[in-house]
């Protein structure tokens, strides 16, 4: 088997970390965890937050150096991710479980079937992704239910033929051969609760998960702080809702959610945040830095965002007397299908001591 990171020295990097379950996420640093390993290891730091953990990939990398980690999110289901993988000290789901899971129950709701209809998945899948949630209510340990949501938003990402949400369309229009689009949701589930629970692990510390608003968070008691914002990308837009809505809305059944009935793939409201926008993102950076200035910051930039390199800089600057800019070429792959965009950019970790 070709190795998750060919270009590693093995013998040093985490060798847990190859255990992450990897999510087709928009903007995960999953390929560049070496590098951001490699940099990290130089800083002298103990306690970390991880501020928009997204994919939870660099949460479960500091976890699995050791330090004992704090991964924040405003998106439920990058939370209960994280909640999974990072905050779980150990639980797994067992075989009876997983059985309980799967058991028929006929008082399930059906809000998903009725809801998405012909939109992402078979009839039989939405059934299955009722049923399922009735019986993770049941559970009682909460990182068995983190478990049991994750695989299942995992195994809807693996399911959809581009990872994202945002096209309504025959559920069966899209089967090409790949085996992930031949394989049911049931199906799914039941290999991802495996690599979730082989995911599980102690690291000796207390982690915990935070779901909130970035500038809502407690800035004390953090050695280091990694940031990894949306940043304002120069085409499209940095809209997490509009892609995963239906993974925001699954993760926790559609609770406190509104879908928006006009819409076509039945879209949850978009959530406000100042990164999305060029009038608001520069006074947002600033806030950031002010907020952790007594953490080393390290921000996860990359060259096609706004503000450019120059400007978060010299405002990192106003707060640490060290900036340093690590760079390295990368190329995303966002997307499956021969027209996906796929963006050369070079990435940045900024960070100030």
């Amino acid at each position: 088997m070709q190795p998750l990171f060919p270009d590693l020295h093995l013998e040093e990097f985490p060798e847990r970390v190859h255990r992450y379950p990897q999510l087709r996420f928009m903007g995960s640093k999953y390929r560049l965890l070496p590098w951001i390993w490699d940099v990290l290891g130089r800083l002298d730091f103990d306690a970390a937050l991880d501020a928009c953990c997204g994919s939870g990939c660099v949460a479960y990398l500091l976890k699995a150096m050791g330090k004992a980690v704090t991964a924040n999110d405003f998106l439920n289901f990058s939370a209960t991710i994280a909640r999974a993988t990072t905050e779980n000290p150990g639980g797994r789901l067992t075989a009876t479980d997983l059985e309980s899971l799967l058991a028929y129950d006929p008082r399930h709701q059906r809000f998903i079937e009725r809801t998405f209809n012909g939109i992402f998945f078979s009839p039989g899948d939405l059934r299955f992704l009722d049923r399922t949630w009735w019986n993770i209510r049941k559970l009682k340990d909460p990182y068995k239910q983190a478990i049991a949501i994750a695989a299942l938003v995992r195994s809807c990402v693996k399911r959809q033929p581009r990872g994202v949400f945002t096209v309504a369309g025959d559920p069966e229009h899209y089967k090409d051969g790949r085996r992930d689009l031949q394989l049911s949701l049931r199906e799914h589930f039941s290999e991802q609760v495996g690599v979730y629970n082989d995911a599980a692990f102690d690291n000796g510390r207390l982690n915990r998960v935070v779901r909130g608003d970035v500038f809502e968070l407690d800035p004390s008691g953090y050695d280091l702080v990694y940031i990894d914002p949306p940043y304002v990308p120069r085409s499209d837009d940095n809209c997490y809702i509009k892609r995963y809505h239906f993974l925001e809305g699954l993760s926790c059944y559609w609770e406190h959610e509104a879908v928006l009935e006009t819409s076509r793939v039945k879209k949850l409201k978009k959530r406000y945040t100042p990164f999305s926008y060029r009038s608001a993102a520069p006074a947002a950076f600033d806030r950031l830095f002010s907020m952790f200035s007594q953490s080393i910051i390290v921000l996860s930039y990359s060259s096609n965002g706004f503000p450019n390199l120059e400007v978060l800089v010299d405002c990192l600057k106003r707060y640490k007397t060290r900036v340093t800019v690590h760079r390295k070429n990368h190329r995303y792959h966002f997307g499956t299908h021969q027209a996906a965009v796929r963006n050369q950019v070079t990435e940045y970790l900024i960070v100030g001591q």
